[in-house]
């Protein structure tokens, strides 16, 4: 397996630090508003990551973290009158319902900022102690960004040159600042704001500490895969590095995964341009998992362009995959129990040959381009030699292996069918009159059988009620 390692841009052989173990951090929304679909595409890429890792035996600790104390945060709880966290917590919900809908694994850990503050002052504490920074007169920390010999090696980018012309790192009172490249580990508190209680002064974090903080809680000094979109290359990731290196005194991470931007009908997608769609937009018209699928088409580290006729594209892909399931599925109601012919045999093994090439495929920095079109290449040879003469062990092998590179790509291939209402209400029948009975067992069988089903009954004054969950 090779990885595109932005740290030495070029793809590497993976070899983890512990056999059989990956331990892989991605930085995760800020949330102060619905996610976007800008935010879903690092979700989708390193969730398929994850998935593949799984699928290839490691065990992999997945850590993605929540920034729930922002300026964007506290702009937003002022103009509404609330708390901070009551914005954050909001966000931090309606998120996972997205990621529900994008079949995105909630991560091993999610961390959030506001829950980790004594770590974060301890590691500033380390870092003052070691020289690598200091405090100004009014509390503010700075990073002494000189300090830090290896400062520019992910982003390729060289300090004169920073200290040229590029103002990425320049913040409002730099003229505390040693030296205008020093960036913010703790900044003093405003007034309305959120703060907590510190040596230097009461104030919050800066950006960049968080995620070297919860990295190192949850996975340790060094770190297999530190993963992310490229905006956040320079100059989150890269101080990211710094703390952590300068504190802990060891490599932060082997592997660095960077996905490409998103566009809009080929433009940067913005609010004030009309080109800008959440996830839940999104939702209105589509299936989430087309959207899923329209996200795995291209390779992670190319540009992606969102657009309507993309999209309609997606939907046919997606569906062709969906129908072939759907077909081999009515072929095994009637299948023959018998086992396999020895022609059905060959023909399996020549479907292996699909698993292999999108397992060459994903090997390959996870080109999840060609991974697909190896599905499709399998969903073609399904259609071409599945029929109703074939034995349910064949027709069931073919079924199984398009599931399992389905589900590799996190793509939800199966639909469920739903249930008529006569039929449920017929179930609630007998539910009631299990309960009569006192055969409580049956009653609590029939519950489980229709919330399997997606259904949930609510037992009320005036009767059962029932809802499609």
């Amino acid at each position: 397996m090779k990885i595109y390692n932005t740290l030495s841009k070029r793809k590497e052989e993976f070899v983890p630090l512990e056999e059989g173990r990956v331990k892989m951090y991605v930085c995760g929304p800020t949330v102060y508003n619905l996610i976007h679909i800008g935010n879903a595409r690092p979700m989708i890429v390193f969730d398929t990551v994850r998935r593949y890792m799984e699928h290839k035996g490691y065990e992999v600790n997945f850590v993605s973290n929540f920034t729930d104390v922002d300026d964007k945060i506290i702009k937003k709880a002022i103009e509404e009158g609330v708390e901070a966290s009551v914005i954050s917590e909001r966000y931090i919900k309606e998120c996972k319902k997205d990621m529900q809908g994008l079949n995105i694994r909630p991560a091993t850990t999610h961390p959030k900022a506001t829950e980790e503050i004594c770590g974060m002052l301890d590691m500033i504490g380390t870092l003052i102690e070691k020289g690598h920074a200091y405090a100004a007169a009014d509390g503010t920390v700075y990073f002494r960004t000189r300090s830090f010999k290896g400062y520019g090696k992910l982003s390729h980018k060289n300090l004169d040159d920073l200290q040229g012309g590029n103002r990425s790192l320049l913040v409002t009172g730099e003229d505390q600042k040693e030296d205008a490249l020093d960036f913010v580990l703790w900044k003093p508190k405003k007034d309305g704001e959120p703060y907590w209680e510190s040596p230097w002064c009461n104030g919050r974090p800066g950006w960049h500490i968080e995620c070297s903080v919860m990295s190192k809680k949850y996975l340790g000094d060094e770190i297999d895969i530190h993963a992310g979109g490229e905006d956040l290359i320079f100059p989150h990731h890269e101080n990211e590095i710094a703390q952590s290196e300068a504190a802990n005194g060891k490599p932060f991470a082997k592997y660095w995964m960077h996905n490409a931007f998103l566009n809009i009908d080929n433009r940067k997608m913005s609010k004030s341009a009309g080109n800008f769609f959440t996830v839940r937009d999104i939702s209105e018209k589509y299936d989430l998992q087309v959207l899923r699928f329209f996200m795995l088409s291209a390779h992670y580290r190319s540009p992606l362009n969102f657009s309507a006729e993309l999209m309609e594209a997606a939907q046919n892909g997606y569906d062709r995959i969906v129908t072939c399931v759907s077909n081999l599925n009515y072929l095994l109601e009637n299948a023959s129990a018998k086992a396999m012919t020895e022609e059905e045999k060959k023909l399996m093994e020549e479907a292996g040959g699909f698993t292999a090439k999108f397992d060459e495929a994903m090997d390959d920095d996870f080109n999840t381009a060609d991974a697909i079109a190896a599905v499709f290449e399998l969903v073609k040879f399904v259609n071409t030699n599945a029929d109703a003469q074939n034995s349910q062990e064949f027709l069931l092998g073919l079924k199984e292996e398009i599931l399992l590179l389905s589900d590799i790509c996190g793509l939800i291939v199966e639909k469920k069918k739903e249930m008529l209402e006569e039929d449920i209400e017929a179930l609630i029948k007998e539910r009631q009159e299990a309960r009569k009975a006192k055969d409580f067992k049956r009653a609590d069988e029939i519950r489980n059988e229709l919330l399997n089903k997606g259904i949930v009954l609510e037992d009320t004054r005036e009767g059962v009620k029932w809802k499609r969950a």
